[in-house]
Formats: structure tokens, C-alpha cells, sequence
């Protein structure tokens, strides 16, 4: 008997989203895709919005959503897309996040080095390919920007992509950040092409100006959140410890992915060399590292207990956040008080006051950028064409430098 593969998903965000056909049903079902139910969006953001619990499966279903939305107001326009490239299109944005390891972003640079998320994505794509015997091979081509229609590639990865699309709405719907709400449906049905590129007609540049306003200010309240870079550091702090201790040859609890993991540094190479890495890769997720860490809180080593204890606990990092950077005299204090306060070496003290910086650009200009069409058919940049002075301002990149550091310690 054959199954009905035609299936509908209820997302709270944009009501029933309909599976379009068997190939992209096979993949959602595939255990690589639903991997990502148990990886949070949003990382430890949730220690600051409690709702922010929501998954890259979520965002991953959402955005192809909006893509299909993308594709038919296209095609209602006269733009030539054929059923290869609509299946296409469709699988690059359903996979463009599924080589993200646990807790997302937060954990991206700790348990492999040199290595990001879009590169695993593609060996993963990579791998599916071939299990699917080439189905997947437009798609890969239209995810890493090699097929002829730029367009196609620039909804998948561009500033006004359906991932920037979802992940806005998503997340600010489930951190109850209103500031972060857009008019997507609006968004999309002023898109066209002109010339193979992406644009939005002109009758939309309000909704793209609260695009560019809604993506700094959520950069700001929600993903550069003082409390969440504490906590996020805090996690890399602790995965740092971990493969420190590993590497002594402490023997650590973790599940058998995460062993291999902290006892080795694998690269790009390493991965492209050894198949078997990437499948080992793909049963990693967020419970593998918070079992670890409820293990660890208990740990004889009490830097690494410590700060297991501090994420579980919620007892965050004091964070200050400030536009020149953190002088010397004051890190070096804070040190000092740490080493004392816990009666730790100085070499540890880096593991409890550490410094760093945060920047956010809302509009880059200079990497792809959001052509308004006029109506008189003139191609005019999104920063030339608003009335809004604070949209040539949102192009600048913004730096700023913090220290975070115990709070009994100050």
C-alpha cells in the first residue's frame, strides 16, 4: 500500500504548511532533518525569554513556507522558474540549516574547528545526494550559488532571503519581541527579477525599511542580548574545559558523539577525508551536551562543576556592555578577585572573566544588496531610495565591547 505523502504541518506562525511532494516528504523524514527537533533556534535564549523554545526544525519548515509563497508570486509575474528548479529551490532552503551542531550559533567554533555550519550543511547535502541517487544535485548547485538563475540562490542566502524572513517573524513570535514583527506576506509579493537578480518593487520599501529596523533591533534585545552572550559564553567555557580535561586524559561522561567530539579537534579536512566523522556529527544535538553537563556539575574538577552549575542553576556572568573597550586595569581586578574569591590559578581565571566583542550591521551594502524597482524601471539600493535617514545609519557596522565576570566577585 502506498503512503500519502502529501502531508500538511500545522505551524503556529503561518497556519498549515503543505509538504509539495514525496522527494522533500522523504528528506523531512530523514534522520539528518529530524535532528534538528531537538536543537533549540535559539540556543540559551530561552535563560532570557522563557517562550524562546523553538527548534531549527520549526524555522526550517517555516522558511521552505515562505519559499513556496516566493516561487508562486514569481511565477504569477512571468518569471520563469520550471518544476526542477521549484523542487530545487525548495530543498536548498529546507536544508540550509541542517548541519548546524547543538545549541546552534552558540556552540558553532567549539566542537570542531575552522568549520561552520554552512559547510557541514553542504557535506550533509552532499551525503543525502547520494543516498537519493542525485536528486539533490540542482539543489546543491542552487544552495552554493553555482546555477545559472541567481535569483534562485539569492532566496535562499541573500539579506532578503526566506531564512531572514522566518527566523524574524519565528523568533519574535516566541520570544514575544514584538519589535522584531515584518510584513513578510507583503515582502514577498512585491518581489520580481530584473537581469537574473533579486529586487522588490517600490510599492514596498516601508515594509523593507521595518525589515532592516525589525532585524537591529532584534539583534540587539534578543540574539546580542547582554544575559544571553553570558550564558552562551558560559557554554563555550564549558566545552572548552571539557576538551581541556579530555586532552589530559580525564575521562568525562558523555555520550559516545560527544566523546569523540572532546577528544579530538576535527577540521574541514578531517571531515572531507572521513565520511564516518559526518554521520558521527549527525547524532549530535542539545541533549547530548545538557546531560553532559548535569554529569559534569558534580565533577571533581571544580572549574568545569562550577560552571556546569552556574548554566543549571541560572546563575548567569555579570555582563557590562560598553562602546570603547574594556580597559585593563579593570579585567585585570576582576582577575584578580576571581583567583582569589575561588582559589584558582591565574592561568584559569579566563574560564570566569572574559572579554570580547559584539557587532551588528543590519544592512550590509557592499555584500548583495536589496535593489528597490522603481517605477520608472531604474534599479535603485534600498539605503539611496528610503526617506528614513536612519536607513543609511543601519548600514554601519556597530561594535561594542563587554566583560563578563561573577557577580560575588566584584
Amino acid at each position: 500500500m502506498s503512503i500519502n505523502k502529501r502531508k500538511i504541518i500545522n505551524d503556529p506562525i503561518y497556519g498549515f504548511v503543505t509538504i509539495p511532494n514525496d522527494l522533500i516528504y522523504d528528506l523531512i523524514n530523514h534522520p539528518y532533518f529530524q535532528r534538528l527537533r531537538r536543537i533549540k533556534q535559539l540556543g540559551l535564549t530561552n535563560l532570557v525569554y522563557p517562550g524562546a523554545l523553538h527548534t531549527r526544525f520549526h524555522h526550517a519548515i517555516g522558511a521552505m513556507h515562505l519559499m513556496q509563497e516566493a516561487i508562486l508570486t514569481l511565477k504569477q509575474k512571468g518569471i520563469r522558474i520550471t518544476k526542477n528548479e521549484e523542487q530545487a529551490v525548495l530543498i536548498a532552503i529546507l536544508l540550509h540549516d541542517i548541519g548546524h551542531g547543538p545549541f546552534s550559533h552558540a556552540l558553532e567554533h567549539s566542537l570542531v574547528k575552522g568549520i561552520n555550519h554552512e559547510t557541514i550543511s553542504s557535506l550533509l547535502m552532499a551525503k543525502l545526494n547520494q543516498e537519493f541517487k542525485g536528486k539533490l544535485k540542482l539543489a546543491i548547485e542552487v544552495f552554493n550559488g553555482d546555477y545559472k538563475k541567481q535569483f534562485l540562490h539569492q532566496l535562499v542566502s541573500s539579506q532578503l532571503d526566506m531564512d531572514r524572513l522566518d527566523y524574524l517573524k519565528r523568533d519574535s513570535f516566541f520570544t514575544g519581541v514584538s519589535e522584531g514583527v515584518i510584513s513578510s506576506d507583503r515582502i514577498i509579493k512585491m518581489l520580481n527579477v530584473v537581469e537574473n537578480e533579486l529586487v522588490v518593487e517600490q510599492k514596498a520599501i516601508y515594509s523593507i525599511e521595518k525589515f532592516l529596523i525589525a532585524r537591529r533591533l532584534m539583534y540587539w534585545q534578543v540574539y546580542l542580548h547582554k544575559t544571553v552572550l553570558s550564558a552562551e559564553t558560559l557554554l563555550v567555557n564549558v566545552l572548552k574545559r571539557a576538551k581541556e580535561l579530555s586532552a589530559q586524559g580525564h575521562e568525562l561522561f558523555a555520550t559516545p558523539a560527544l566523546q569523540l567530539f572532546l577528544k579530538n579537534d576535527f577540521t574541514k579536512i578531517d571531515f572531507e577525508k572521513n565520511s564516518s566523522l559526518l554521520v558521527q556529527f549527525s547524532k549530535l544535538d542539545d541533549n547530548d551536551v545538557v546531560a553532559s553537563i548535569k554529569v559534569w556539575s558534580n565533577h571533581e574538577d571544580k572549574i568545569l562543576a562550577r560552571l556546569c552549575s552556574n548554566i543549571l542553576d541560572r546563575k548567569l556572568f555579570k555582563v557590562e556592555i560598553q562602546n570603547a573597550p574594556i580597559s585593563r586595569e579593570f579585567k585585570n581586578s576582576m582577575i584578580a578577585n576571581v583567583c582569589k574569591r575561588y582559589d584558582i590559578k591565574l592561568k584559569d581565571a579566563h574560564y570566569f572573566v572574559f572579554t570580547d566583542t559584539v557587532k551588528n550591521s543590519a544592512y550590509d551594502s557592499t555584500h548583495f544588496n536589496i535593489n528597490i524597482l522603481m517605477q520608472n524601471g531604474k534599479l535603485v539600493d534600498v539605503a539611496s531610495a528610503s526617506d528614513l535617514l536612519n536607513i543609511k545609519s543601519l548600514s554601519k557596522n556597530v561594535t561594542k565591547h563587554f566583560i563578563c565576570y561573577p557577580k560575588d566577585i566584584r
